[in-house]
C-alpha cells in the first residue's frame, strides 16, 4: 500500500514543497497540508503502518529521519534537529519511538493528535470509541 492510496498526490506534493529547506519541517503544518489531520482513524492507522518501515509497531528515530521520503521518494532527509524535535513531540512515554504495540496505537494517535497537532476533539473521541469496540 502507498501513501497516495490514502492521501492525494497534490496534497503530498504541497506538504513536501513547504518543508524543502533544512530545518523547516513542522509536523503540525505538514499533517495539515498533506491532509492527514482530516483523515479517519482507520486512514491514520494505515499511514502509520506505511511509515513503520520495519513493521515493528513503532516508528523509531532511524525511520523518522526518512519520514519525508516515505511520502515522496527523492524528498530530503529530516535533519537531526528536526528528527529529534519530531520524536520528542510525539514520543509520549519517552521510550525513543512513536506508537505502541497492538491496539494501543489508537491511544497514542489520539493523544498525539489532540495535544500536538491541534486536531479537534470529536476526532479523538472517534478513536477512543473505535478502540473500545
Amino acid at each position: 500500500m502507498s501513501l497516495s492510496s490514502v492521501l492525494s498526490a497534490d496534497a503530498i506534493d504541497s506538504a513536501i514543497k513547504d518543508c524543502q529547506a533544512p530545518d523547516s519541517f513542522c509536523p503540525k503544518k505538514f499533517f495539515q497540508l498533506c491532509g492527514l489531520s482530516k483523515k479517519s482513524p482507520q486512514d491514520v492507522k494505515k499511514v502509520f503502518g506505511i511509515l513503520d518501515n520495519d513493521a515493528s509497531g513503532f516508528i523509531e528515530e532511524e525511520e523518522l529521519k526518512f519520514f519525508l521520503q516515505r511520502f515522496r521518494p527523492g524528498a530530503r532527509v529530516l535533519t537531526d534537529k528536526e528528527t529529534k524535535a519530531f520524536l520528542n513531540a510525539a514520543d509520549d512515554d519517552s521510550d525513543g519511538k512513536i506508537g505502541a504495540e497492538g491496539e494501543n496505537i489508537f491511544i497514542d494517535l489520539a493523544i498525539y493528535s489532540l495535544l500536538k497537532l491541534g486536531t479537534d476533539f470529536d476526532w479523538v473521541i472517534l478513536i477512543f470509541d473505535y478502540h473500545l469496540i
